[in-house]
């Protein structure tokens, strides 16, 4: 169990030497500042060694402390002026001092940190235990964990609790933002200079008492893994001012900082610029060591397998070792020999060596320099022997990992010799392998001291010839099977018993004179302290004292159970939990003992208890044993920091009154986290709890889907959140309508009479959808899901819908309709695009069309016409030619007349909106008489006639480079514009009618407006364009020597284009300066002003495209169009037609 190694002399049964080892990766090395002498090495094994480097009799004089550790050891610091007092850190986040001198266990902070403690050091006390009354300590311990933060402990009182400095920094530099995370800590060694290193690279210099922010060190770009500043009894008072720091990075920068700590800046300085940069190792730097015999003289340890010592003020290696097999992680200077340099690696060993003797000046080049060097080592085996070995687990031994590898800081920890950190430290403690504190021997000529730890001619051998131990055969396992012996409770004691004869007889012959003299002479009394197991037959002080030290011994063995139960016979129960308190070995069976040392007694244990099993994880439990004392509240808060909502629920329902503030917290808590991980369903029983109805209602419809929706509309209409409700289940008809379930969808809408109007639109919809199926306008699905209202008898589709809404929603008087009206009014939609999905261009004209209806049904005729004209709108700047068409055809069977009729009054507000929605009816009856022109046909249709008597020769005129595309840019499926010839053709008096009422299409009037209207578009487009490259242009001005930064800011002069984004030649050679623009913006705007507002509230088909498609009319069939008709049209193409486009169609005209 000690790890030691020791030869025996058979002869004597003496012990000649013996040579301490490492079951673990020395993470730490550290020197005392007082007994110089002493080394302090940090093991993964669970172990602190002090090693007496100036003991003349044994070279090898090692003292190991295992108390209280429990973890690897992986920091160690000493305090500077008290002798005997070692800090130390484990990989479990554990602070604790140690004093040498003593074999008390050792006092552990009640502060633990959530990770690996990385570094610890002694600074001047901070505020608030500096601003402490009374006593306060000269020196305070300073520890970094893994989990970023600085804890500052006071030595004198380390059951209290530390004080993270972050606070401090943040209070003094008034900080807002978020504090990097910090990886290491630095002390100057005067005590007035702070340095930190972060996880971001960079380095933050701080001046006491409040920690004051003087400068930034941004140097590094990985995680800074080790800060060292210079000792200040140098040869040169301004070499203190050096520090130096490594990182994840294999480049060590030194910085003088004398004008920074000096300077009495106002604010703090960044620098950028290193004073030395030292470059050759291959790996991660893990330590930095001065010289406290030279002047810049430092020495670092790398994960490429080698320490390298460096003359810093020169910026030239010295030296190189190379003696370790694995990556290094500590590294110190002797105090006492300035040749002499002691490091340590995740080989399980430590070195000594000397500078003077090592023949390598700089490190090795390359990654692999150091797996070529394991793997020759590794072939250095001694020849086996013939006898055949048992079948036994042989550790492989691996190749040094390269120095890009992650570093302790950021895995669990580096991996050799077959197993990693973790898994080879937990096996170091079999008997299979003696892992020494000094690694093999190399090939190379690397000189040791012969005070290094570790007999050199033995070293091959320990490392290449291992002897393991046999397995048991399976003969010997039913012995395994045998009940054991108890463990005895007095093993000293009994032990004494079995002595020789002689021994025993003595013992009865001091006992007796003992037992039957007045006055105990000292012969007696020294004879009776010596044999204390003879307590069992003398007085109770002489039994306290055996047990007692029996009870050392329990302890020194691990059996702490052991020593309870000893306390217990001696009735000492108090002393018993207090002991096993500061342990954390408490047990429900000694809590449970507790009430007989008293109730006071009893609440500190059980409260002792449960903050041990907080730090076992047993945090249920815990909280169990504070209700027992009815700590309620922080059972409850125990259990919600550590994310046990339901059970602290549970609780709290249980003790806590109904109205305690803390229920509602910790429904809102859950609630939260639920939400995040995206349980809704249970986030909402959550808010429900809490009486959060609203956020319950708005968390169950996260998720978007129908039913949930449907739920969470349902739920809030419980509650009486009526809004919510009626938005949540017109969001369910809106889901349920993408699926055609159109059922589904007027059933969600039943939830509220407020969506009775969105019903009506549903039902119009619906009866539209059927209807473009039947005209197979729209695709149909098997999965549709209709009303039996959509199969009812035809007719006029707007009576088939006013039936169907009295029918099946019950409206019948004109306050009904008023009502639904006023309604729908309220409800926008935003104007229809190209990129309009069509079951949402069907939904909003559905919403027009309703409109429209219920105008109709109370008379409302000028509503009406707008309504229609809005649905028409939506069709037609959609790009949807088909539905604007059967718009008309459904609600307009017989034209726009009997409309008219019931406006009545020519001059009424409504007549401007009629004349607009009677244009666009002309507009699509125009492409319908042309694409009925274009296609090939033998049949009379309701357009022409054909004349198959004779025959027509001339061929259509062809327009040079028009094609359809130019000539009507919304409506798709267009024809060829030429035909081979065709039969004779005669119009029918439909087709004649359908020309006539064109003559409002081709108005002077509207052609000048829109004409107007596109300058505007256009200058203010251009106006954009230009405001974007001069932004452009401006983002450009840093870069130097940019190659398009001139090109840029010209284009940002120039950028004008011609209308409809294409300009003329003569335009991109001519370039429009911003007065220019103005200007025609300015007459724009003034000849708009001139037209009436009733032209100007309404859209009107585009004049210069009927005009074009008239032409192709005429083309195609001379003679159809009336000659004053083509004149006027050629006339308005040539006036205002100024797209190339346009102009192309003028001169085919000419």
């Amino acid at each position: 169990m000690d790890r030691d190694i020791k030869c025996w002399d058979m002869s004597t049964l003496e012990c000649c030497w013996t040579l301490p080892s490492l079951g673990g990766f020395a993470y730490s090395l550290a020197f005392s500042p007082v007994d110089t002498g002493c080394l302090a090495i940090g093991v993964g094994d669970g172990m602190i060694r002090v090693w007496n480097t100036l003991s003349l009799k044994n070279n090898y004089d090692v003292k190991s402390f295992w108390q209280g550790v429990k973890s690897k050891v992986t920091a160690l610091c000493w305090h500077p002026t008290k002798e005997g007092c070692l800090a130390f850190g484990t990989d479990d986040g554990k602070v604790g001092l140690y004093d040498t001198y003593s074999s008390k266990p050792p006092q552990i902070s009640s502060t633990y940190h959530k990770k690996t403690v990385y570094t610890l050091a002694w600074g001047p006390p901070l505020p608030p235990v500096s601003l402490g009354e009374g006593d306060r300590p000269s020196l305070t311990l300073y520890s970094c964990g893994g989990e970023g933060i600085v804890l500052q402990h006071n030595p004198w009182k380390l059951s209290g609790e530390a004080f993270d400095i972050n606070k401090l920094i943040k209070d003094t530099n008034s900080t807002k933002y978020k504090l990097p995370v910090h990886t290491e800590i630095s002390w100057k060694a005067d005590g007035k200079i702070m340095a930190l290193g972060n996880e971001d690279g960079s380095i933050e210099i701080f001046q006491v008492p409040n920690l004051k922010l003087i400068c930034t060190i941004q140097q590094h770009h990985k995680l800074v893994n080790t800060i060292s500043w210079h000792h200040e009894h140098g040869s040169q008072p301004d070499l203190s001012y050096l520090v130096a720091s490594g990182s994840n990075s294999a480049v060590i920068y030194v910085h003088h900082l004398k004008t920074a700590v000096e300077g009495n800046l106002e604010s703090p300085i960044t620098i950028t610029e290193p004073y030395r940069t030292l470059s050759g190792h291959t790996g991660k730097i893990t330590s930095l060591a001065w010289s406290p015999h030279h002047d810049g003289r430092l020495v670092s340890a790398s994960y490429d397998g080698t320490a390298q010592v460096w003359d810093t003020l020169q910026e030239e290696p010295l030296c190189n070792f190379r003696g370790h097999r694995g990556r290094l992680l500590c590294v110190a200077w002797s105090p006492l020999d300035p040749d002499c340099i002691y490091s340590g690696a995740d080989d399980f060993c430590v070195y000594k060596w000397l500078v003077s003797m090592q023949v390598h000046s700089r490190p090795p080049q390359g990654k692999k320099s150091i797996e070529l060097d394991k793997k020759r080592l590794t072939q250095l085996k001694a020849k086996p022997k013939k006898k055949k070995q048992p079948p036994t687990r042989v550790l492989v031994k691996q190749e040094a990992p390269s120095g890009n590898e992650e570093m302790r800081k950021e895995s669990p920890g580096p991996v050799e010799n077959g197993f990693s950190d973790a898994d080879g430290e937990a096996d170091a403690g079999e008997p299979k392998v003696p892992c020494s504190l000094e690694s093999a021997a190399s090939t190379e000529p690397v000189v040791y001291s012969p005070a290094s730890l570790g007999f050199e001619r033995s070293k091959a051998i320990i490392n290449n010839k291992i002897t393991l131990p046999k397995k048991e055969s399976p003969k010997e396992k039913p012995a395994l099977l045998k009940k054991r012996k108890a463990r005895s409770m007095l093993p000293l004691s009994t032990s004494l018993d079995h002595k020789s004869k002689e021994e025993l007889h003595q013992d009865c012959l001091v006992l007796a004179t003992a037992k039957h003299s007045k006055e105990l002479h000292e012969d007696v009394a020294a004879a009776l302290e010596g044999r204390y197991h003879l307590g069992l037959f003398t007085n109770r002080a002489t039994l306290y004292k055996m047990m007692e030290l029996e009870g050392k011994g329990h302890l020194e063995n691990g059996h702490p159970e052991l020593f309870h139960q000893l306390m217990l016979w001696k009735g000492d129960l108090k002393g018993v939990l207090q002991t096993a308190a500061e342990r954390g070995e408490l047990t429900d069976s000694l809590v449970a003992m507790a009430p007989v040392a008293g109730y006071h007694v009893w609440l500190w244990a059980v409260e002792a208890f449960a903050k041990q099993l907080c730090f076992q994880d047993q945090y249920v439990k815990a909280a169990s044993h504070l209700l027992s004392i009815h700590k309620v509240y922080e059972a409850v808060e125990l259990l919600k920091a550590n994310h046990f909502y339901r059970e602290a629920i549970a609780i709290a329902k249980a003790r806590l009154r109904p109205e305690d503030p803390i229920l509602k917290d910790l429904y809102l808590s859950w609630g939260a986290v639920l939400e995040k991980d995206g349980h809704y369903a249970m986030a909402a029983k959550c808010y429900l709890g809490a009486a959060c109805t609203y956020d319950a209602a708005k968390v169950l419809a996260k998720k978007g889907d129908a039913a949930s929706l449907r739920t969470a509309a349902e739920l809030a209409a419980i509650v009486g959140e009526e809004e919510l409700s009626a938005s949540l289940a017109l969001r369910c008809a809106q889901e349920l309508l993408l699926a055609r379930n159109w059922v589904g969808a007027q059933e969600a809408l039943q939830l509220h009479e407020s969506l009775k109007g969105q019903r009506l639109v549903f039902c119009l919809l619906e009866l539209l959808s059927k209807h473009l199926e039947e005209r197979q306008l729209f695709e149909s699905t098997s999965s549709s899901l209709y009303h039996a209202w959509t199969t009812e008898p035809k007719g006029p589709f707007s009576e088939r819908v006013a039936a169907v809404w009295r029918s099946a929603f019950g409206l019948d008087t004109p306050e009904q309709y008023q009502a639904v009206f006023q309604k729908l009014q309220s409800i926008k939609y935003p104007s229809a695009t190209n990129n309009t999905p069509s079951k949402q261009l069907l939904l909003q004209v559905s919403h027009d069309l309703t409109l429209a209806v219920l105008s109709q049904q109370v008379a409302s005729w000028e509503e009406a016409v707008k309504a229609l004209l809005r649905a028409v709108l939506r069709s037609y700047e959609s790009g949807n030619f088909a539905i604007m068409q059967e718009l008309y055809s459904a609600f307009l069977p017989e034209g726009c007349d009997p409309l008219r009729a019931k406006l009545g009054d020519p001059h009424s507000p409504g007549m401007a909106a009629f004349a607009s929605l009677e244009a666009f009816l002309a507009y699509g009856r125009l492409y319908e008489f042309w694409w009925s022109l274009s296609r090939p046909y033998s049949e009379p249709s309701v357009w022409v006639s054909v004349d198959h008597s004779r025959k027509v020769v001339e061929c259509s005129l062809q327009v040079d480079d028009a094609s359809p595309e130019e000539a009507e840019p919304r409506a798709s499926g267009q024809p060829e514009l030429s035909r081979p010839p065709a039969l004779g053709l005669k119009l029918t008096e439909e087709s004649e009618r359908v020309l006539g009422t064109c003559r409002e299409l081709v108005s002077e009037q509207r052609a000048s407006l829109q004409s107007s209207q596109r300058t505007v578009a256009e200058v203010q487009e251009t106006l954009a364009e230009m405001i974007r490259q001069h932004q452009k242009s401006q983002l450009c001005k840093p870069t130097v020597n940019g190659p398009d930064s001139s090109e840029s800011a010209q284009k940002a002069e120039n950028p004008l284009s011609g209308p409809q984004g294409q300009s003329s030649k003569e335009d991109e050679t001519k370039p429009v300066s911003l007065p220019e623009l103005t200007k025609r913006l300015t007459e724009a705007n003034e000849r708009m002003a001139q037209f009436p507002e009733s032209i100007k509230a309404w859209p009107f088909p585009d004049v210069l495209e009927c005009c074009v498609v008239l032409h192709h009319i005429d083309t195609q069939h001379p003679g159809c169009v009336a000659p004053e008709m083509k004149q006027q049209a050629q006339e308005l193409l040539q006036k205002y037609g100024k797209a190339e486009v346009y102009k192309r169609y003028c001169r085919a005209c000419t």
